[in-house]
C-alpha cells in the first residue's frame, strides 16, 4: 500500500450510522427470529436494499470467492439464495457445499454473518422461485439449471457497531439441535 493511499484511506470516515439499541438480554433463543427482527428495523429505518447479501464459497483448491447476491428466504430450513447450478458458485457449491454469507446495514451499524452447509431445495422450490423472476430474468437461464439453495446455519453472528468503538456481537452457535447464545463486546 503506498502512502497515499494509506493516508486516503485513513481520512474515510468509518462507522458513520445510527445503532439502535440492542438489548442483549432480550435475545431469541434461536437466530432467525433475531434477523428478522432486525430486517424488519432495517426496512422500517429505510436501509436500501436489505435484502443484498454477499456469498462467499471456496473452489476445489480452498481458495475463497465472494459476491453479491439477492436473498430469496429466511426460515428454520435456513437462509435461501438461487442461481444457476453451471455458475461458479454454483460449482463450487458441488465441490465444497458449505458457505456464509454476510449482511452490511450500514446506515444501523448492523451486520450479520450466517455459516454453515448448504443444501439444494427440493426441485419445486427452485422452479416456483424461477417464476417468480420476471419473464426477461427468466428467458436468460435455463429452468433445469436453475436452483434454490439454502446456508443451514451451524454459525450466526450478529454485529452491532458502536461510534465508540465498544461494539457488540451475539454469536448462536448450534449445540446438537439447540442453539447456544453468547453476547460479548470488542
Amino acid at each position: 500500500m503506498t502512502h497515499a493511499t494509506r493516508a486516503l484511506l485513513g481520512s474515510i470516515p468509518a462507522l458513520t450510522g445510527s445503532p439502535p439499541a440492542f438489548r442483549a438480554g432480550e435475545l431469541p433463543t434461536e437466530p432467525v427470529g433475531l434477523f428478522l427482527t432486525w430486517l424488519e428495523v432495517a426496512l422500517a429505518a429505510g436501509v436500501e436494499e436489505p435484502r443484498t447479501v454477499a456469498l462467499s464459497t471456496v473452489d476445489a483448491g480452498g481458495v475463497p470467492d465472494s459476491r453479491m447476491l439477492i436473498l430469496k428466504d429466511v426460515d428454520s430450513r435456513g437462509w435461501a439464495f438461487a442461481s444457476t447450478a453451471s455458475s461458479r458458485k454454483g460449482q463450487q457449491l458441488s465441490v465444497c457445499p458449505a458457505a456464509a454469507l454476510t449482511v452490511w446495514w450500514q446506515p444501523l451499524m448492523r451486520s450479520v454473518r450466517v455459516r454453515g452447509p448448504v443444501v439444494e431445495a427440493p426441485r419445486g422450490e427452485s422452479v416456483a422461485d424461477l417464476q417468480a423472476r420476471s419473464p426477461a430474468a427468466q428467458a436468460s437461464v435455463d429452468a433445469d439449471d436453475w436452483t434454490l439453495w439454502r446456508v443451514v446455519p451451524n454459525r450466526v453472528e450478529f454485529w452491532q457497531g458502536s461510534p465508540d468503538r465498544a461494539h457488540t456481537r451475539a454469536v448462536y452457535v448450534t449445540e446438537g439441535s439447540a442453539w447456544r447464545v453468547s453476547v460479548a463486546q470488542d
